[in-house]
């Protein structure tokens, strides 16, 4: 009680402030469509799995093409925000389930938000973003996962992200997909089925930035604390060897790499 405040009298209510306001739409309609991959009201029982998001980017899609002269724009303003999302309208939005390759020449970049994104997928360029301080995809819920490199992002000190929607977040664990090894044949590293392999393109190693065998990727799940969030990455490397080289986990989290699938978690929290 305030000295000003009469005893018994209301104290009036606290009116906390939208931390996004201008990346909200009040327009009607969702941009996301809609996601089962992971429970959110129980815990996944053991040995269960996840799969990836299928969903291939339509290049042709007005909301990708908008979105690639946006990239465009801030590259050559040099801008250090970056809210690509508010210039679209709901059902471009809605249009956008990755982001090019070309978010890589956003080097000036201080801040990317994108709040309440369609988003399945993040491409490996988002290590280029060396100025990168603020990542804000907080109410993309179709987003489970991030790219390795995003560790390369060696500012990185603020993120905002849904955690109940990442595999093996701490109150629910849910499951990861399960990781396969390469296979015996050749494959377009730029044509990827993400069903599969999760991501559509893995050139080079997210850990030593080498090329990658045509035969595909190593891969593994690591998860790990990014700026201030706990994430699970995948991880495209180029050998066993560059595997065996990673960090090893968050604390209270699955200590070493591993393929996903039926693995043990730690209990939630």
């Amino acid at each position: 009680m305030t000295d000003e405040q009469l005893p018994g009298e209301q104290q009036p209510a606290q009116v906390f402030p939208n931390r996004f306001p201008e990346a909200v739409d009040s327009r009607p309609g969702v941009p996301q469509d809609r996601c089962d991959c992971l429970s959110q009201v129980r815990v996944s029982p053991p040995g269960a799995t996840a799969p990836f998001h299928a969903e291939i980017q339509d290049t042709s899609a007005p909301g990708w093409l908008r979105l690639l002269e946006l990239i465009e724009e801030a590259a050559a303003d040099g801008r250090e925000e970056f809210r690509p999302l508010i210039e679209l309208s709901i059902e471009e939005r809605r249009q956008i389930v990755t982001l090019p390759a070309s978010i890589g020449r956003l080097t000036a970049v201080r801040s990317l938000v994108l709040y309440g994104s369609n988003l399945v997928r993040i491409p490996p360029e988002i290590g280029e973003l060396t100025s990168l301080e603020e990542f804000s995809p907080y109410t993309s819920g179709r987003l489970h996962w991030f790219p390795y490199e995003i560790t390369r992002c060696a500012r990185l000190v603020d993120s905002t992200v849904s955690t109940r929607a990442i595999y093996g977040n701490y109150k629910h664990r849910p499951p990861f997909p399960r990781l396969l090894p390469p296979g015996d044949t050749a494959l377009d590293l730029g044509s990827l089925d993400p069903a599969r392999w999760g991501t559509t393109a893995a050139r080079t190693c997210s850990v030593c930035t080498g090329p990658i065998a045509a035969t595909g990727p190593h891969q593994a799940w690591l998860s790990r604390v990014v700026a201030t969030d706990v994430l699970p990455l995948l991880v495209n490397a180029c050998s066993p060897a560059c595997l065996d080289s990673l960090p090893a986990g968050a604390k209270d989290y699955i200590p070493t790499p591993h393929r996903g699938g039926r693995i043990e978690q730690p209990p939630p929290r």
